[in-house]
């Protein structure tokens, strides 16, 4: 079995608060990675960032002073077309998850996993955060990281995170 994780593909990243035109342009991407998973009875885990009202007075809120992702509001939903039914949604508070590795090592040990591919936003924050705690955890398995489904702050920024990736030995596919 393969796990596909689908980082924070949320309302405030794709078109609102922090929202760009390279965030609106993967959701198509996105959605038909989910499905050519689920057709293959793939796992698909969802993360999303997840605040509470007090953010701008948080570490992360002072460093990026934007309120965004602030739990139960639209912009904290997982883009609706994305069909998140029957998938494990883990809500990390910051970057990367813990829980997110864990309930990969429990999938694991159900049945020996494949490959692991992270699809979503932003590549170079909590993309890159997760892909490197995840290879990290998993070091045989192969981890991967689909450029055509993620999208960056900036385009430049994207690309550095995708070299980044490579030189930790998680393979970019879809560049």
């Amino acid at each position: 079995m393969k796990a596909l994780i689908v980082v924070d593909m949320q309302n405030d990243f794709i078109d609102g608060a922090l929202g760009t035109p390279e965030a609106e342009a993967i959701v198509s991407n996105v959605k038909a990675k989910i499905e050519e998973y689920r057709k293959d009875s793939n796992a698909v885990i969802f993360t999303r960032d997840t605040h509470s009202d007090n953010y701008m007075e948080t570490q992360e809120g002072r460093k990026l002073p934007v309120p965004h992702c602030i739990e139960g509001s639209d912009g904290w939903q997982i883009r609706a077309e994305l069909q998140q039914e029957e998938s494990l949604i883990i809500d990390k508070p910051t970057f990367g998850s813990y829980e997110l590795v864990d309930s990969l090592r429990e999938l694991d040990e159900e049945t020996p996993l494949e490959a692991i591919v992270l699809v979503g936003l932003c590549t170079d924050i909590c993309v890159i955060s997760n892909a490197i705690m995840v290879k990290a955890a998993f070091l045989e398995i192969p981890v991967m990281v689909d450029a055509s489904c993620c999208a960056g702050v900036t385009p430049a920024s994207h690309d550095n995170a995708l070299d980044a990736m490579a030189m930790c030995q998680i393979e970019i596919i879809g560049r």
